[in-house]
């Protein structure tokens, strides 16, 4: 087991949900705490507040881009290859988990059994993030440094 499974599992045994499991990892390897986008996170949580829509892996993936990529103040400016690069994470995770699961709505990859949240999500989430990392790094960008 990796280190950064163990410390997704840590985080689920705290309470913590898809989305900010993926922030707080992010957060951490850039030597930080959020506790107020940890919260604001908790709008993606179960496909969108336990709507059953788009799963919170991807839209917390697209967020770890966010993260890196977007604008955060009136003066910066978003990197010009942001949507190109939410645009592969989408791609991937549809092709990656659309066919096993007939859909990428959190309703559609949990089927309303509780176990498949502990068979399937750590895997999404730890393949997800490995993905955010590698589009990351394809754009010159450090997941643990933050902009």
């Amino acid at each position: 087991m990796t280190d950064e499974l163990i410390r997704m599992m840590e985080l689920s045994q705290q309470g913590f949900y898809c989305s900010q499991i993926m922030i707080i990892m992010a957060l951490e390897a850039q030597g930080k705490s959020n506790p107020d986008l940890v919260r604001a996170m908790s709008g993606l949580l179960g496909g969108i507040g336990f709507c059953g829509k788009t799963c919170g892996t991807l839209t917390g993936g697209a967020c770890l881009i966010g993260l890196y990529a977007g604008k955060g103040t009136a003066e910066e400016q978003p990197d010009s290859r942001l949507y190109l690069m939410m645009s592969e994470l989408v791609e991937w995770f549809e092709k990656e988990y659309s066919s096993t699961y007939g859909g990428i709505n959190c309703s559609d990859i949990l089927q309303d059994d509780p176990h498949n949240k502990l068979s399937r999500c750590p895997q999404m989430i730890t393949a997800t993030v490995r993905k955010v990392k590698e589009i990351l790094a394809a754009n010159n960008y450090d997941f643990g440094q933050a902009r």
